[in-house]
């Protein structure tokens, strides 16, 4: 644990229940959710500027900010969340874990919001709670799916699963790669300590799910641009 760590639990975990507090609030009059997806966002550059972390961004150009994706990126830390938050400019909902939504306020803010909670593991009932999501994308907002299931202790890629795949196809929206360096040195596996650096996130070109003759193709397209990025573009971070 470090002074960053002290920050984390002295001020943006307090910031971030006074925020979901507000919009849980508000989510009683305004139930797209939307009010909370801004407060979310500025959330996540708070938390940048908070810890010293420097973004640098590449391939805004690449999606719209006037409509909605399925977005998929590779899971290095902590971090990865937040930064992607507020880096993003798209009305964006998370997956999580089912059992974030049990926590009082943070996860029934979650739950009103928009944000997809899904069961853990292979079995069908996981994958039935993972395809809602396609509902959630036809109603016009974007979210955010990790396919590897879990974080990579050395930013190394990690398997892919093909649920996010799936949804893809269902959801009849682009899929938008992105790519994330350096999140694995900002906040380290099993580590409380958090550290200042730089991450880039790089944005792909959307993928047209129907371009694609079956899931498995559509999964192989999206980690082939996701390594290639981190080959380009890890190899310069300092």
């Amino acid at each position: 644990m470090n002074l960053r760590s002290l920050l984390f639990f002295l001020i943006l975990i307090p910031v971030m229940f006074v925020g979901m507090s507000i919009a849980l609030v508000v989510s009683l009059f305004e139930q797209s959710g939307d009010f909370f997806a801004r407060i979310a966002s500025w959330w996540g550059r708070f938390s940048a500027v908070l810890f010293g972390i420097a973004i640098e961004v590449t391939g805004r150009d690449n999606y719209r900010t006037d409509r909605n994706y399925l977005v998929i990126s590779n899971h290095a830390g902590m971090a990865d969340i937040p930064l992607l938050l507020g880096a993003m400019k798209l009305n964006l909902r998370f997956v999580a874990k089912e059992e974030l939504g049990k926590i009082p306020v943070f996860g029934w803010a979650l739950k009103r919001s928009g944000y997809v909670m899904i069961k853990r593991g292979q079995n069908r009932e996981a994958l039935k709670s993972l395809l809602t999501v396609a509902d959630v994308l036809k109603s016009g907002k974007s979210v955010h799916i990790f396919p590897e299931g879990t974080r990579s202790e050395t930013g190394k890629l990690l398997p892919f699963k093909r649920g996010a795949f799936l949804v893809a196809q269902k959801g009849g929206v682009p899929l938008l790669p992105v790519t994330i360096i350096g999140s694995n040195l900002i906040t380290p596996k099993k580590s409380l300590r958090i550290n200042k650096g730089k991450v880039k996130m790089v944005i792909g070109k959307p993928l047209d799910p129907s371009q694609f003759s079956n899931v498995e193709a559509l999964m192989d397209a999206s980690r082939r641009e996701i390594e290639n990025n981190l080959r380009q573009y890890g190899s310069n971070q300092n």
